[in-house]
């Protein structure tokens, strides 16, 4: 029977002409050796060139890959062999003068260093790449052929052994350590070109085409022709047996790549791309690739889907077909017999069940798993699953099994009529409502997939017609209770309720009608937005893999990713998911190499996480105790994304976990309380220090200031207790901050912090310390002023070290007090300040003074003190005329006053003596006050002339001190943390 293969192409690359490819085992490659002397290395996933490289200035004849070392080895026209690194494009070997003539093919060994090298001088050449000398040698030297060498080939199932194919129409066979042919297999008309082994081991077949047109197939044991393939209408260049398919493939000057079946040798296809001659194929055992050189290019086609042919049932036993070949394996307990980690390959060893009459494209377990279906070729067998037995055959486009009688199946006889059997007896006909069938869907109801973009479901008893669903699903996934279907499409996936009772009762009723079906037999529950690639139900939990090799499950339309799986180089998925054993609590995978791995999914964890979906806290609790302590964490996690923070805080086991919803529930108290479990050597890490930062943050925002104090202090927290301390007056604190932010080099909060508490000499010392003079003597000038002369000849010593002019330039009160003026008043004010600093030391300036202190902020000190100063200086006296006319003394008698009288007025003429004394001096002094201002004034005019000569001669100075005082500033910014915040 035909195979028909489905065939895509997957790269077209134009190109000069191809005369050898191969295809990469693992990576999606191909590569091609051009004629130009390049050699190209293709991405068939997606169609670009991954790599190119410029070999030589000749033809390349042949090229392959040499995976095992992530090398390829070229052989061109210029008679070398080169080795090159395909990741770091290094040149790996150059052999020069490796033969006489021109390189024809090379051959990679499959286990061993070695590759076979054919040429037109007629020879065969062994070459060994991992050589003690560290050169690629020469080891054995073949001679036999009168004509050119075209190719070899190794025996895949005896790797000792290779064959040799040449123009001298003969093919010979060789072992690597004898330089003699072994036999010689003739019977090709004309020269032979190519030759290929059967890959498995149970056909001691041989292939080989030649200038004669035809294709023969020989077996090398009894050394005669098995058949001859005829149809090509030119030289056959290039064949091959698919390491992986039931084909032949041959390749002909004449354009066309022919695909025969291998067991029949029925012709099955004839690719023709219009890329004139084709000259090279390859493919490889990983995949459904065929690659093809042309003179035009290379192209790689997909023959067929690369899905594996597998199948596994309830109790762990998996069936799988390896080309016409069925083998079983059991998984039951294979994970924890021998202690393979999640996602590592399961060690198993198949049994051989026999081999199928057809080719196998799909494999399906019924319900209970006692039988199994095999479907291919157009065609449909039912086997025992246990000895494969045939139970059942016939022709078929589609075959699906009932989701619940173990003899009950489907088949799509046409794309108008679907047969439904019950006991492996044929039941009766459907003929589905659309204008064409295009697929069929088996489980809980019979799915017929339309060609209006829907699935239709029948009744597996009846045939009733039940609902017509308007998307177009590429594969249905029913739950084992029947009560949950998915429907897998291209962009999504949907969720439906399916309500069988109902169902059931209306087709009872006659109630089903053939346009509408059953109404309220499905609900849309929920939508997956993801392309769903495989997928199974655990309960109503749905277990899938996605197109980008996510593994992930879905509670009530919530997805959580279990793992990411490896996937190709263009990002697809690798894997499909086999099946669930609850028993062991693990989901089985399968790659395209049917290769099975497998990963831990708790059941009890699932049906908690479904009970939590459905809002059922009460079955979710009843669940919890039977979930092992360790998946509480997942669990926990699980319910915080679902909003449920509170239960996840009481179920979460992990501390950090714990720690983080304390935090998100403003349970300060709880998290103050997980800090005392950090162990001893975590406590000064940084990930603790976060913690406590956040703790003090939601305690401020709690307005707990105790607790914000204590976690603030234990993080070294010195901004947020600079807040906390400053914003509720705290001197105390202030004051021990200063201190401990001093010694712990935070110079920003440390200057603050002596800046609020009044200690005006500790900024001081710190902005010394720490190298910042030119900001410690402006700073003395404001705050400071006794010790502006101390700090300003420190500033004039460090500067000297950048530039004595600068220096130089510098002013100091004792020198230069015409640059500073009114410093005596500042050195007053100094002394009001710190007199009232040391009276209110102990206590502070209390909070209820600050409506009546504010404006203090306001005042300009010195001038407010020159203000008073001029107020208290008496006004100067007014000249009044003296009355020098005598008074005549009159006696007590002669005045008629009394005798007290007489005594105050002597007294208030003592008093205006007292004062007419105190004006003069007043005045006296003020005269001398102006002769000392006058004075003053004239020396005042002379320096000013003094000054502006000296000034044009200072700006030159002063600039360039500027720059380098801005030069000793930035190098003085790298030794402590002042900084632009400052």
């Amino acid at each position: 029977m035909p195979v028909r293969l489905d065939i895509k192409k997957k790269l077209s690359a134009s190109s000069e002409r191809v005369k050898s490819v191969d295809i990469h085992p693992s990576e999606s490659w191909a590569l091609s050796a051009l004629y130009s002397g390049n050699v190209m290395i293709w991405d068939y996933e997606s169609g670009t060139c991954a790599k190119s490289f410029e070999v030589s200035e000749l033809p390349i004849r042949c090229a392959k890959f040499i995976a095992r070392k992530h090398w390829f080895v070229a052989a061109s026209d210029d008679m070398r062999l080169r080795v090159y690194n395909y990741n770091t494009m290094e040149k790996i070997y150059d052999v020069d003068q490796a033969h006489n003539d021109y390189i024809r093919n090379v051959e990679v060994h499959p286990s061993l260093p070695y590759v076979v090298s054919t040429s037109d001088d007629m020879t065969v050449k062994l070459w060994d790449y991992d050589s003690p000398s560290g050169m690629m040698e020469c080891i054995q030297f073949y001679e036999g052929h009168s004509h050119y060498v075209m190719q070899a080939k190794f025996n895949p199932k005896d790797t000792n052994t290779f064959a040799s194919a040449s123009l001298d129409r003969t093919i010979k066979v060789w072992g690597l350590n004898s330089p003699t042919p072994h036999y010689t297999l003739d019977g090709h008309e004309r020269g032979v070109n190519c030759i290929d082994y059967y890959p498995s081991g149970d056909k001691p077949y041989l292939l080989s085409g030649a200038d004669d047109q035809t294709v023969k197939v020989w077996d090398y044991q009894t050394k005669s022709v098995v058949h001859s393939l005829d149809g090509h209408s030119h030289n056959v260049c290039a064949v091959l047996f698919h390491p992986k398919l039931p084909i032949i493939a041959s390749a002909s000057e004449d354009g066309t790549v022919r695909v025969w079946q291998s067991s029949t040798y029925r012709p099955e296809t004839t690719l023709n791309y219009g890329m004139e001659r084709a000259w090279a194929l390859a493919a490889t055992g990983s995949a459904n690739k065929l690659a093809i050189g042309y003179d035009e290019g290379t192209v790689v086609i997909e023959l067929g889907s690369d899905e594996p042919v597998v199948s596994m049932d309830a109790s762990g036993k998996v069936v799988l077909a390896k080309n016409n070949e069925i083998q079983t394996a059991s998984l039951r307990g294979m994970a924890e017999k021998n202690q393979v980690a999640d996602g590592e390959r399961l060690p198993i060893i198949p049994r051989d069940l026999g081999s199928c009459e057809l080719y196998p494209t799909t494999l399906k377990h019924n319900c209970n798993g006692r039988f199994i279906s095999v479907c291919g070729d157009g065609e449909f067998i039912i086997y025992t699953s246990q000895a494969l037995r045939n139970k059942a055959f016939g022709s078929a486009l589609d075959f699906v099994w009932s989701g619940s009688e173990t003899g009950d199946y489907a088949i799509r006889e046409s794309i108008s009529r679907i047969k439904v059997f019950k006991n492996f007896k044929e039941s009766h006909t459907i003929k589905p409502a659309t204008a064409s069938a295009e697929g069929l869907f088996g489980g809980r109801l019979v799915g017929v997939k339309g060609s209006d973009n829907s699935v239709l479901f029948y009744d597996w008893d009846s045939g009733a017609f039940i609902r017509k669903i308007d998307v177009c699903p590429t594969e249905v996934y029913w739950s084992d209770g029947g009560n949950l279907v998915l429907l897998a499409c291209k962009d999504g996936a949907y969720v439906l309720s399916f309500d069988a009772a109902t169902t059931a009762s209306n087709i009872a009723m006659g109630n089903s009608s053939p346009e509408e079906g059953v109404d309220g037999s499905f609900d849309l529950l929920y939508e997956i937005p993801d392309t769903v690639t495989s997928g199974k139900w655990v309960g109503d939990c749905f277990i899938f893999c996605n197109s980008k090799g996510r593994l992930n499950y879905s509670v009530g339309g919530k997805i959580q990713t279990l793992v990411h799986l490896e996937t190709s180089s263009g990002g697809t998925t690798q894997h499909s998911i086999l099946g669930y054993m609850a028993k062991e609590d693990r989901v089985f995978l399968v790659d395209k190499s049917l290769n099975i791995i497998s990963y831990q999914i708790m059941l009890s964890v699932l049906q908690y996480q479904t009970a939590v979906m459905r809002g059922d806290f009460e079955t979710a609790n009843q669940i919890l105790p039977s979930v092992p302590e360790s998946e509480y964490t997942s669990i926990a996690r699980f319910l915080e994304s679902q909003g449920f923070k509170e239960e996840a805080l009481a179920v979460t086991m992990d501390i950090d976990h714990k720690f983080d919803l304390a935090i998100e529930l403003n349970q300060v108290e709880t998290a103050h309380g997980l800090m005392s479990e950090i162990p001893e050597e975590d406590l000064d890490s940084t990930d603790t220090m976060a913690k406590w930062k956040k703790i003090s943050d939601v305690a401020l925002k709690l307005n707990d200031f105790d607790l914000c104090e204590s976690a603030s202090l234990a993080s070294d927290d010195f901004p947020g207790l600079l807040l906390m301390y400053s914003a509720t007056g705290n001197l105390e604190g202030i004051q021990s901050l200063a201190e401990k932010a001093a010694a712990g080099g935070k110079t920003n909060v440390a200057f603050v912090s002596y800046l609020l508490s009044g200690q005006v000499e500790k900024c001081a010392e710190l902005l010394i310390e720490s190298k910042r003079l030119p900001e410690a003597a402006f700073f003395s000038r404001t705050y400071l002023p006794s010790r502006v002369e101390e700090i300003v000849g420190l500033w004039k010593d460090d500067l000297k070290n950048t530039s004595e002019s600068a220096a130089e330039s510098l002013a100091v009160p004792s020198k230069d007090g015409e640059y500073f003026p009114d410093f005596d008043i500042a050195l007053q004010v100094e002394k009001m300040f710190m007199g009232q600093r040391d009276a209110t030391s102990a206590t502070g300036i209390p909070a209820t003074d600050y409506l009546t202190a504010k404006d203090d902020l306001d005042l300009n000190l010195i001038e407010l003190i020159k203000t008073r100063n001029a107020a208290t200086a008496p006004p100067p006296a007014e000249e009044k005329a003296v009355d020098e006319t005598p008074v005549p003394v009159q006696s007590v008698e002669e005045s008629g006053e009394p005798m007290e009288e007489e005594s105050e007025l002597t007294e208030q003429q003592a008093m205006i003596a007292a004062e007419e004394a105190a004006r003069k001096e007043e005045e006296e002094e003020a005269a001398r006050r102006a002769a000392v201002l006058s004075a003053k004034q004239e020396e005042e005019a002379r320096i000013a002339a003094e000054i502006a000569a000296k000034e044009e001669e200072a700006r030159v100075a002063a600039e360039l001190a500027a720059k380098e005082v801005e030069k000793a500033e930035d190098d003085a910014m790298n030794d402590d943390d002042f900084g632009d915040d400052w």
